[in-house]
């Protein structure tokens, strides 16, 4: 009797019809091509964007737009600096990037503004006929989600979440190990966003790090907007940073889809406890209510019946990590302790060993021809990665290999889970944003030197 995974495999090859651009289909191969680019949002993250494409001979910042002198002025440093021409400088409100739409000389946008203005400004870039990298996440709401969906394919216009961490050089070893079949047979993933972030979400930016208990009107960056989601809402607020890898290593959209999501949430402390420390207990903001738990775990079931579990752990004291586990039938790599184990070819049994030489015999092919390019470059390279694939992507007038679909997946995450934890747990179905499609494309992440 046929099965669903033998259905899946036999019809992988098949080819579908796309609205959007085809990541192979090339409409010009002409690499000196330069991109006229503007950037949407640079405060500190933005800026970085900036910085990387300002050092790229193939990009002409066309404009750059915030609401905010200070950024404004600090991304005006980074141009002069880079002998560059000076961009259109917009500051004119929240709807200000409407005018940087309106430019037609501009090719592609990049958006690193904060998440509640994704949709709205990615959906009115794509209408403007601009090719789109946005910040995570791009959609708040799974209706958010399937409206970026239609535009996309409505317009023709690419949209790419500008998640890193699937370049990281530990990641993409580790994908090329999966692909060659390493690991075997996957069978369980593990990821999430295991980072202190109380000093981002509690900041005026007056006094020393870590001393600050404001945020809102009197924050100061991230904490102006990024702190009232930990008191409105509980659920995996920042799920792409995990799922990303796991999804591309499990070939999420192609060949495989998520179907099944549930969510549970811890007690709220971290925050509070925070709050209380540098601010004092008659702080006003140590009588908020956050509602989002200081650790939220989410268990998803995928197609092919592999499992992946994320947490979001950002209000608790503890060191970085992202807590990556992929395991087969054959062994697993965890980047917490930074080890292996492949059974039969590990020094010892039952015994974990350095994942290093491994890591080192498997660097993706990318990593070997790039890594110096990347060298210097933001989260240890891996921003030179997501954006140089990005810019070539809009050079050759290509589908971004991290597309629309990707981008609204990942994104889908954080609602359904806050949805889950409402129902006190319920599983909650996965929408299918391909409409079917994901049983037919290939996954061509990363693959030779196609970016």
């Amino acid at each position: 009797m046929s099965t669903r995974r033998d259905f899946i495999k036999t019809t992988a090859t098949a080819t579908a019809g796309f609205s959007i651009l085809s990541s192979t289909t090339l409409f010009s191969k002409d690499k000196g091509t330069k991109v006229k680019l503007g950037i949407i949002g640079v405060g500190f993250r933005g800026q970085g964007h900036l910085e990387l494409a300002l050092n790229r001979a193939d990009v002409e910042v066309v404009a750059i737009c915030d609401v905010q002198q200070r950024m404004i002025d600090l991304s005006l440093s980074i141009i002069e600096k880079s002998k560059k021409t000076k961009p259109q400088i917009i500051l004119d409100g929240p709807y200000g990037y409407k005018k940087l739409l309106d430019n037609k000389e501009i090719d592609a946008v990049i958006i690193a503004t904060p998440w509640e203005w994704h949709t709205v400004m990615c959906v009115d870039a794509m209408n403007a006929k601009k090719y789109v990298g946005c910040e995570v996440i791009t959609g708040m709401t799974v209706e958010e989600c399937w409206e970026l969906v239609h535009t996309s394919e409505r317009t023709g216009m690419p949209l790419m979440m500008l998640e890193n961490v699937c370049y990281r050089r530990d990641v993409m070893a580790v994908m090329n190990m999966v692909r060659q079949n390493v690991f075997g047979e996957l069978i369980h993933l593990q990821g999430g966003y295991q980072h202190d972030l109380r000093e981002v979400k509690f900041n005026d930016g007056k006094t020393d790090p870590g001393t600050g208990a404001e945020f809102g009107e009197k924050g100061f960056s991230e904490a102006q907007w990024r702190t009232l989601h930990s008191v409105n809402r509980n659920g995996e607020l920042y799920p792409t940073h995990g799922i990303g890898p796991l999804a591309m290593m499990t070939n999420i959209n192609r060949g495989n889809r998520f179907t099944q999501l549930v969510s549970y949430s811890s007690k709220a402390r971290g925050l509070h406890n925070y709050v209380a420390k540098v601010g004092g207990e008659n702080h006003p903001n140590s009588k908020i209510n956050f509602k989002l738990g200081d650790v939220v775990t989410t268990m998803i079931r995928t197609a092919n019946d592999e499992t992946i579990l994320l947490q979001h752990d950002t209000n608790l004291p503890r060191p970085y990590s992202l807590g990556f586990r992929v395991q087969g039938t054959n062994g697993l790599w965890m980047d917490v302790n930074k080890s292996i184990y492949i059974e039969g070819q590990s020094k010892d049994a039952h015994r974990w060993e350095d994942a290093k030489s491994w890591l080192e015999k498997y660097d993706h092919p990318l990593w070997r021809k790039y890594g110096n390019d990347a060298a210097g470059a933001g989260h240890g390279g891996m921003d030179w990665f997501v954006i140089n694939a990005f810019i070539e992507s809009v050079k050759l007038k290509t589908n971004t290999l991290q597309d629309v679909y990707d981008a609204v997946t990942w994104s889908a995450i954080t609602p359904l889970s806050e949805t889950s934890i409402q129902l006190g747990g319920q599983s909650v179905e996965f929408p299918d944003f391909t409409n079917g499609k994901w049983m037919y494309r290939k996954n061509e992440f990363a693959l030779g030197d196609i970016y």
